[in-house]
């Protein structure tokens, strides 16, 4: 029997198991979440007051309660009064940003960001893109490296278009490829000449603490480095601490320079009369400091660092020594990235949710959903437990490999 014959056989008898594991997102496990199952008893009625005495379960304080902006400042190196906390997602608060930008412009411009062209990493974040595409914002991918994206090609692009006014950048342990921006990279982000002199970089530093080895990566600060070179309203910034506490419950921040502040509070003012400042005060005493989110992380580390063990030792297994795939290892995030073999990520997505394990969409890490090589998968390890994501890796590594074969054979 080929192996062609033999991964087909084995294919047939995983798709009988009548499985039903979920990889399609970068869900915390049950697990994990019960690490902040302590956040629930530390706001009560009759102890519901800041540091000053302020009433947090009334209307205001539109920036977010002051400890809240303090703890956030220190995770994103930065003053408190260039921070604004907001709700449970950061998505919600760069979709704003964006939206914001397109219908009234943003500080250096001169109005609404009409026919505005973004750049975006590739492959890169499914939500970044589908932000875009719901403001009619084109995208042009740029490929991405280990060090961040083709700096060349983003430089030779924005110096030319004024109508390319942004760049997505996940600068940390990057979805999907764990890649972590060097200091070079940021040096040429933050002074890079654009035509347009509204540029916005949105700096989506959503895994800024979550490392999965004991190496602990640091990125250059960015906002610094625009401030340096002239650029301040360069950047906007932005993390929560969705996958740190409560994936639905967790708090949200954005950081950017003073104009940017203030615009954005601007906007705000008309949207909202505050935030959940309960659930601002509940994580900063969960929290208490950068130490106490750093001791946290280290407890989500020891059970999702395993999982990330476990994709790496079946893909080695299946692939090492062949032509057929590469894959990222990754030393923090949320994500393994796999390059198959071109002109099969469809149909192994396609036949792994036949076989009960469920994947993100092939195509999703890029513009549009279009992967133009069909060759790109994320991996997503960390909600499915042990076993099943064991089980995952099996659907996953003979269905990839059944499919590449054939594909090889013509």
């Amino acid at each position: 029997m080929s192996e062609l014959e033999s991964l087909t056989a084995a294919y047939q008898n995983l798709k009988a198991r009548n499985q039903n594991i979920d990889m399609t997102r970068g869900k915390p496990s049950a697990a994990q979440l019960d690490l902040a199952a302590g956040m629930f008893d530390l706001v009560h009625s009759d102890d519901c007051k800041g540091e000053d005495g302020t009433d947090y379960r009334n209307y205001g304080i539109l920036a977010g309660i002051p400890e809240a902006r303090k703890l956030f400042a220190r995770l994103m190196e930065t003053a408190p009064d260039r921070v604004i906390v907001g709700g449970n997602g950061s998505l919600a608060m760069m979709y704003d940003a964006l939206a914001g930008a397109v219908t009234f412009g943003v500080p250096g411009g001169d109005g609404p960001w009409n026919g505005a062209k973004f750049l975006c990493p590739v492959p890169g974040y499914d939500r970044h893109f589908a932000i875009c595409e719901r403001l009619g914002i084109e995208m042009l991918p740029v490929e991405m490296l280990d060090d961040g994206p083709d700096m060349d090609a983003v430089e030779a692009m924005v110096a030319e278009d004024a109508s390319i006014k942004g760049i997505w950048c996940v600068p940390k342990y990057s979805n999907p490829t764990g890649a972590i921006y060097s200091d070079l990279t940021v040096d040429r982000l933050a002074a890079m000449k654009c035509a347009a002199p509204d540029f916005r970089i949105i700096w989506d530093n959503a895994y800024v603490v979550h490392h999965l080895t004991g190496e602990i990566a640091t990125v250059k600060n960015i906002q610094k480095a625009a401030e340096a070179a002239g650029n301040a309203d360069r950047i906007l910034t932005f993390v929560s601490t969705s996958k740190i506490s409560l994936a639905g419950a967790g708090v949200a921040a954005m950081s950017a320079s003073e104009a940017n502040v203030k615009d954005a509070l601007e906007r705000m003012f008309f949207a909202t009369i505050g935030p959940d400042k309960i659930n601002q005060l509940r994580h900063v005493r969960f929290f208490k400091d950068q130490a106490g989110i750093e001791a946290h992380m280290k407890k989500h580390a020891e059970i999702i660092a395993p999982k990330f063990a476990v994709v790496e030792e079946a893909l080695s297994k299946a692939f090492a020594g062949t032509d057929l795939a590469t894959w990222t290892k990754p030393e923090g995030g949320y994500f393994v990235s796999v390059d198959l073999t071109d002109g099969c990520a469809a149909e192994t997505v396609k036949l792994c949710a036949e076989a009960g394990v469920k994947l993100t969409a092939s195509g999703a890490c890029f513009p549009y959903g279009k992967d133009p090589r069909d060759r790109n998968i994320r991996l997503a390890p960390t909600m499915p437990t042990p076993d099943e994501l064991e089980r995952a890796m099996e659907v996953f590594c003979t269905t990839a490999k059944m499919v590449c074969l054939k594909n090889k054979a013509g």
